[in-house]
C-alpha cells in the first residue's frame, strides 16, 4: 500500500483500555441469566450510548428508575461502579501508541465516551493525555459511527482524511471512518495492529 499516512487516530475502549460492565455486576447480580436480562432490558447498550452522546447520568438514571422503580439500586450502580468496568490498560497497545508519539507521529484519539467518565479515565490512565488531543463524543454531542463525528475530528485537528488511519474495535465504526474518507483498520490485538500499520507504511 502506498498511502502516505501522516495522522493516526486511536479509539480508546477495548483498544487502549479494557471495558466490561459485567465486572461489577457479576457481584451485584450473581445470577448470569438475570444479569444478562438486566443488560438486555434495563441498562442496555442503547441506553448507555446516550451518555456517550452527552446525556447526563442524572437524566439517564431518572428515566430508567421511573420505568423500573424496583431496580433503582442496580440502575444507579452502573455509574457508581463504572471504575470497576475499566480495570486495566492494554499495555501492548499503549506501547504502540506511545512509540508512535515518541517517533514524532501525529497521534490523536476519537472515542465514544461520556464526558465525566472520560476525565476519570484520563486521571487513572495518564497515557490518555499523551496524544495531541482527543474528540470525546460526550463533549461534542455526536457518536461514532455518525459521519459528523469524523468530520468534527478532522476539522478540529487539521487532518487530511486520505492521510489518516483510524484504529477501532467495532466494525461499524471502522466502516463509518472509511465512509468519511479515512483509512481504517479493525483492532483485534496488538500483533494484528502492528501488521495492519506496517501495511500502510507505518512501522512500530
Amino acid at each position: 500500500m502506498t498511502t502516505d499516512i501522516r495522522h493516526i487516530v486511536f479509539d480508546i475502549g477495548k483498544v487502549l483500555i479494557h471495558y466490561d460492565p459485567h465486572l461489577p455486576f457479576s457481584r451485584l447480580i450473581p445470577d448470569e441469566t438475570e444479569r444478562n436480562w438486566f443488560f438486555a432490558n434495563i441498562c442496555t447498550h442503547d441506553w448507555n450510548i446516550e451518555q456517550d452522546r452527552g446525556r447526563t447520568w442524572a437524566e439517564a438514571e431518572a428515566l430508567l428508575i421511573k420505568q423500573h422503580p424496583a431496580r433503582e439500586e442496580h440502575i444507579r450502580a452502573f455509574r457508581k461502579y463504572w471504575h470497576e468496568m475499566v480495570p486495566h490498560a492494554y499495555d501492548d497497545s499503549v506501547a504502540i501508541m506511545e512509540g508512535l508519539i515518541a517517533e514524532g507521529r501525529d497521534v490523536t484519539m476519537l472515542t465514544n465516551f461520556a464526558s465525566d467518565t472520560f476525565r476519570e479515565a484520563q486521571a487513572r490512565f495518564p497515557f490518555l493525555t499523551k496524544p495531541r488531543g482527543v474528540t470525546v463524543s460526550g463533549d461534542v454531542g455526536l457518536i461514532k459511527p455518525d459521519i459528523a463525528i469524523y468530520e468534527t475530528h478532522t476539522k478540529s485537528f487539521g487532518l487530511d482524511p486520505a492521510a489518516t488511519i483510524f484504529i477501532d474495535d467495532a466494525p461499524v465504526n471502522v466502516e463509518g471512518a472509511k465512509a468519511f474518507g479515512w483509512n481504517a483498520v479493525l483492532f483485534s490485538g496488538p500483533e494484528k495492529l502492528r501488521s495492519d500499520l506496517a501495511g500502510y507504511g507505518v512501522k512500530v
